[in-house]
């Protein structure tokens, strides 16, 4: 190992907080010493968040991928007339809900397509289902996105949409639609999206009133070493004052039925050595949250068992239905077993305990 890496990240064990120069650097590091990032990340995990690796009993319930956008990276959404176009009713999310509650989950997850004709309304009336037919579930879902959609079709300002949704049952929000926060890379893969700045404010008001949301990224696609360090500052700041991230999630680009890799504007998904160093950065420089999960959905349980020795505490969920990583082309998302996490645990050397969505032990 040379002597800067060496030295870097020796004061980082001892508490030096990574500037963007110095996380980029660890970013570009393309041989062995990436294990020793890895290494020294697992070592910070292991101090701010134990030896165990947590996982939440949950469901995902896709409403409808009816949406208004055509995002780049999406093979999920659909437009009014394609095949395969679903939109659930009343009826259906409470069969889904009474399957969820039969499955013993804890967490209800739902995030969307933007349907042409949702309002604020129709948010607020499918959490109202959802919460009528399992008052005792958790309820996390929306995101920014869905937020200012609501607010635009309906003629609300986002603090009230908020405000409506939490009163309808919302217990924390998918902290989703990030993607890359640079605004550059935004008008490539997600030009209909809401800007940096939008998702920014709309976290900061959500944190305000008590609601509070994971942070994601997604990389792999179009972005550089320096937007990606770019994104995880703004989550770092918007942490240090509100302190309303739950945890970071870091997805990796899923590229095979997309519009952007169909078009040569984004490469074949971030290789190994991306997405162990996501982790590993992530969590060396994102020194104000806890968590940090590892996405099975997207990379595979093996490579995700990786990231757990690379800064990663937690496994995410069980999630049971899993309709948007599946869209874009990826392979076995519905259902992980928690005895196979227990496995994938327990070959680490480390205990499987299951959690709430705000990471209280079950």
């Amino acid at each position: 190992m040379n002597r800067q890496l060496k030295t870097l990240l020796d004061d980082v064990r001892d508490g030096h907080r990574l500037s963007e120069d110095e996380a980029r650097l660890l970013f570009g590091i393309r041989d062995r010493q990436v294990w020793e990032i890895a290494s020294t990340a697992d070592e910070v995990r292991e101090q701010r968040a134990g030896n165990a690796v947590t996982y939440v009993r949950n469901q995902n319930i896709n409403v409808t991928n009816l949406c208004v956008n055509a995002c780049g990276f999406c093979g999920f959404s659909k437009k009014p007339g394609d095949e395969g176009v679903y939109f659930h009713d009343k009826t259906g999310i409470q069969e889904k809900v009474a399957l969820a509650k039969k499955r013993r989950v804890t967490e209800i997850c739902t995030v969307s397509g933007l349907h042409p004709e949702f309002t604020a309304a129709s948010y607020i009336e499918v959490y109202r289902w959802i919460r009528e037919a399992a008052p005792e579930v958790h309820l996390h879902a929306g995101n920014p996105m869905e937020v200012a959609y609501a607010a635009k079709k309906s003629g609300m300002s986002t603090k009230d949409v908020l405000a409506a949704m939490k009163g309808a049952g919302l217990g924390s929000m998918c902290g989703t639609a990030a993607e890359i926060l640079v605004d550059s890379v935004r008008e490539t893969i997600c030009r209909g999206k809401i800007s940096t700045g939008e998702w920014v404010r709309i976290i900061r008001e959500a944190h305000a009133m008590g609601i509070p949301t994971t942070a994601t990224i997604m990389y792999g696609h179009c972005e550089n070493d320096a937007e990606r360090v770019e994104h995880l500052s703004i989550l770092r700041k918007i942490q240090d004052e509100t302190h309303g991230f739950t945890e970071f999630v870091p997805l990796s680009f899923i590229h095979m039925n997309t519009p952007i890799f169909w078009q040569g504007l984004a490469r074949a998904g971030a290789t190994g050595r991306e997405d162990l160093l996501m982790v590993a950065v992530a969590r060396l420089f994102l020194d104000n949250f806890r968590n940090i999960q590892v996405s099975w959905v997207k990379e595979g349980i093996k490579m995700a068992q990786l990231g757990l020795v690379a800064g990663g505490n937690d496994l995410g969920g069980t999630m049971f239905e899993e309709s948007i990583s599946k869209g874009a082309g990826a392979t076995n998302t519905d259902y992980l077993d928690p005895k196979e996490m227990q496995r994938v645990a327990e070959d680490l050397g480390r205990t499987l305990r299951r959690r709430t969505t705000l990471y209280e032990m079950v």
